[in-house]
């Protein structure tokens, strides 16, 4: 698949770039493991990049790996073996001062294996160097959690090296159309949806699907339980090294958000644990892998929270893959793609919500959310506020514009007006959204 997008990231590192060469610069890329950050440090603009990823191995290895790099991307043998990166760092650092170039450190946060004192060696090497350097650094990481505390907790060395930061981003509901329609020009909303559904726009799956020739939705959804699938351990690949020895804990909540248990205490009666408290704040405030939502315009302190997961694919891995694993584990992949078949509609209902409330804040106009009752009898799909016009729009999704009911919805819409009385001095549009409307 081509490389799509990110401009604007293109752009800024391309401005970094041009400051590296009056003095040193750091950037940080972060974001979830398959989001391309590798792809795009490497296409910065550079015409020398030095790539070092950080892998599982003793430093002295690694410093092999790294001068090897070297010695074949600038032509310049270090003087010995070094041993150590900080060796390696401090080399580069001043070669860069008559010679600039850009280094990408990938996986970054995996140094806290090999050796942490790695990150105490770079900051003072970086202070002392860096106004005569002119070393274009680039830094991207998986593990969130790791590199959110390296560079953003104030006790960790690095913290505030770093000139730019960048959390990646899924593609957007835009660029996911353009890259369907490339492969696909007939392509139907059914198949759109699939492939937002199982993406959630995150470019190496949709390479995965597409380049393959997965371009409708049927073939999409049969490519999951392929033999040897990625898919099939994509949840734990991305999640066991975050979690730790806690993960099976954390899996049990994850499959019962995924399964529509949206509340605490729906989860905690499933698992039969009343002491899941202390997991959800993390998996939302630590983690960033769940959301708590409220009705639009709730107060914080509301008892009226629901959770999701953030992520489309892993809402998908753990609501058929984690819960079925034992269908994985004997590999009836036949019996688990089946399940999948049969229960997609249901998956595809909250991801068609998801896609639209995506698309209304990609716009970075409005307020987008929805709104049920105390009791869960009355709720509305999706409520889009423009806070300066004083107007809502308030919509209804069905997959099929026929079943819309704008009786039903209008009646909805009084019961939300009489709690929510931001809304109540605001133009009111009702409507409906469907298949067609992607």
């Amino acid at each position: 698949m081509k490389f799509y997008d990110r401009h604007h990231e293109l752009q800024v590192l391309g401005e970094v770039l041009r400051q590296s060469k009056q003095e040193a610069r750091m950037t940080v890329l972060m974001g979830r493991r398959r989001i391309g950050k590798t792809e795009l440090s490497l296409r910065c603009g550079d015409e020398v990049v030095l790539y070092f990823f950080v892998s599982k191995k003793t430093e002295p290895l690694l410093c092999q790996d790294y001068a090897e790099e070297i010695r074949q991307k600038l032509g310049t043998p270090i003087l010995g073996q070094p041993k150590t990166f900080a060796e390696v760092f401090r080399f580069l650092l001043q070669l860069s001062e008559n010679r600039p170039f850009t280094l990408v450190i990938d996986e970054f946060q995996n140094f806290l294996k090999v050796n942490p004192s790695i990150f105490s060696d770079m900051q003072r090497d970086w202070d002392l160097h860096k106004s005569r350097s002119r070393l274009n650094l680039i830094i991207s990481g998986s593990v969130f959690t790791l590199m959110k505390r390296i560079f953003e907790d104030y006790e960790e060395p690095l913290f505030g090296r770093a000139n730019e930061k960048m959390l990646l981003q899924p593609f957007s509901t835009d660029v996911l159309k353009q890259i369907l329609a490339d492969f696909n020009p007939g392509y139907i909303p059914e198949d759109l949806l699939a492939l937002y559904s199982i993406t959630g726009g995150v470019p190496w799956y949709v390479a995965l699907l597409l380049d393959k020739g997965n371009i409708c939705r049927d073939d999409m959804l049969a490519a999951l339980t392929w033999e040897n699938s990625p898919f099939i351990g994509e949840g734990k690949n991305i999640l066991i090294e975050e979690f730790g020895s806690d993960y099976v804990t954390y899996f049990s909540i994850l499959t019962c958000i995924a399964r529509g248990m949206k509340t605490r205490s729906e989860i905690e009666s499933e698992l039969n644990n009343n002491n899941i408290g202390s997991y959800l704040v993390k998996l939302e405030d630590y983690y960033h892998v769940i959301t708590k939502s409220l009705p639009i315009f709730a107060k914080k302190n509301s008892k009226k929270g629901r959770y999701a997961i953030q992520d489309c694919f892993l809402t998908l891995w753990f609501r058929f893959f984690y819960k079925y694993q034992a269908l994985v584990e004997n590999n009836a992949l036949k019996a688990l793609g089946d399940i999948i078949y049969r229960d997609y509609s249901g998956l595809s209902g909250l991801m068609m919500e998801r896609y639209f409330a995506q698309k209304f804040r990609e716009k970075g106009r409005y307020i987008v959310g929805k709104w049920w009752d105390r009791k869960g009898d009355n709720e509305i799909d999706l409520v889009v506020v423009d806070t300066i016009g004083k107007q809502a729009w308030v919509y209804e999704l069905k997959k099929q514009s026929c079943r819309y009911r704008e009786s039903v919805l209008q009646a909805k819409v009084g019961k939300m007006l009489e709690q929510t009385p931001e809304l109540a001095k605001m133009t009111i549009h009702l409507g409906s959204l469907s298949l067609e409307d992607m």
